[in-house]
């Protein structure tokens, strides 16, 4: 049976919610974090947007490319209630709803609950239902499998929606440049272009052997969707795999010791996601930004779950250490835990907060 899956996609979501909320943001262009020393933008709103403002963009570079920029604090509060009034528009069409973020999931809606006619049908009537109930738009891509409905989903924001059928698939995956692809970074598309791949039919027209040669086990995924093929099922309650926890530091830090205590209060915040859920990992890693923004991680994997929090303090330090000597200052430092044997029932759109 050829699946019907929607992606559903919130427009700029946390940004959207505070120019509801708040009358004399609207049509002005916001970001929702902070201007202040190393603030990063959380979100952008669209007329941000027309500037070139982008999530995860230091704050200082975002007002220059945008001087009236208004800056409003988050409130994730705020997000995971509006968040839990789109999962219950989900649920009223089909148990299937794998939530990606607070503010996208997939839909399997091959067999919907309210009887539609078509996949189309169902996902103008659920936006239509979001818009309703919270004042907000979305935007949904409608086909076959889940990477075109993601795709799908890009095409017609913001407040829209775009269908590629199985007729269409391989045509509109040919078309496209391997850096739209998701699951394809920067890096991947630089390595991509350097053998000449440039393009889904470039992609195409290497063979799997040609594609495992050079990508190791991710050649497969991309032999796969070169043609439009993606056989993943949408997964409801998906199980966490990971917790993690990072700070961006108001001045370059150099000192280790400073470094290692500002790591062990991230290992504290994902050590109390621990306690509350009974999950246990088995690797630890570090990541740092370079001040020059460049980025590096450190892992370490155990052969059994990390302990206790004296523990995962130690494997944090001593992945610190692994940094040293410095290439430069850090202005940022992250720890995750990952490998994760977990009693907590399975994550919601709720619990799926940005790092």
């Amino acid at each position: 049976m050829t699946r019907k899956i929607i992606h559903v996609d919130m427009d700029a979501f946390f940004a959207s919610v505070e120019q509801r909320d708040d009358p004399a943001l609207r049509g002005r262009p916001v970001a929702v974090g902070s201007a202040q020393g190393r603030g990063v933008v959380a979100a952008a709103s669209y007329e941000a947007r027309v500037f070139g403002v982008r999530s995860a963009m230091p704050s200082v570079t975002a007002l220059r490319r945008c001087p009236d920029l208004i800056f409003v604090p988050h409130r994730f509060d705020v997000y995971r209630a509006v968040s839990q009034q789109i999962r219950a528009i989900f649920l009223d069409y089909t148990p299937l709803v794998e939530p990606l973020s607070l503010d996208e999931a997939y839909l399997d809606v091959t067999d919907n609950r309210r009887g539609l006619p078509s996949a189309t049908a169902t996902a103008a009537e659920i936006r239509a239902r979001i818009l309703r109930d919270t004042g907000l738009t979305a935007s949904a891509g409608i086909s076959y499998n889940k990477f075109l409905a993601k795709l799908a989903s890009e095409r017609n924001k913001p407040d829209g929606q775009f269908v590629i059928t199985p007729a269409a698939g391989p045509a509109f995956v040919a078309a496209l440049e391997v850096g739209r692809f998701h699951g394809i970074g920067p890096r991947t598309a630089e390595r991509m272009a350097r053998l000449g791949i440039f393009t889904g039919a470039d992609l195409r027209d290497r063979d799997l052997a040609f594609l495992q040669s050079h990508f190791g086990k991710s050649g497969a995924w991309y032999h796969a969707i070169a043609r439009g093929e993606d056989h993943r099922a949408v997964t409801p309650d998906r199980p966490r795999k990971s917790s993690g926890s990072e700070t961006t530091f108001s001045t370059d830090l150099t000192d280790r010791a400073e470094i290692e205590a500002a790591a062990c209060r991230m290992a504290d915040d994902v050590w109390r996601w621990c306690e509350r859920s009974g999950g246990r990992g088995r690797t630890v890693t570090v990541k740092a930004t370079w001040a020059d923004f460049r980025k590096v991680t450190r892992s370490r994997s155990f052969p059994a779950p990390v302990p206790d929090l004296p523990a995962l303090h130690d494997a944090a330090r001593g992945l610190v250490g692994a940094l040293f000597p410095l290439r430069a200052g850090i202005r940022l430092i992250g720890v995750t835990l990952s490998g994760l044997e977990t009693e907590e029932p399975p994550q919601t759109m709720l619990d799926l907060l940005p790092a």
